[in-house]
């Protein structure tokens, strides 16, 4: 797997993943959609760690800085 993630998208990924958690933990979200938030935080934290976003390779996108 190729890393296909910057920075921004990482940061982004994981202060979503810690806005979902607050929201579930403080009972502002329930039920099916707190699972589903859940699991998409979960989501979201574990393609930060290994920078790969596997939605973005069938369509070619990256959003890390090219290498000159």
């Amino acid at each position: 797997m190729k890393p296909n993630m910057g920075n921004a998208d990482k940061v982004l990924r994981i202060l979503a993943a810690i806005i979902i958690t607050i929201l579930y933990f403080t009972n502002v979200i329930s039920g099916t959609l707190a699972i589903v938030l859940l699991v998409l935080a979960g989501i979201f934290i574990l393609t930060s760690f290994i920078s790969f976003c596997p939605l973005y390779l069938p369509f070619g996108l990256s959003t890390r800085k090219k290498e000159n």
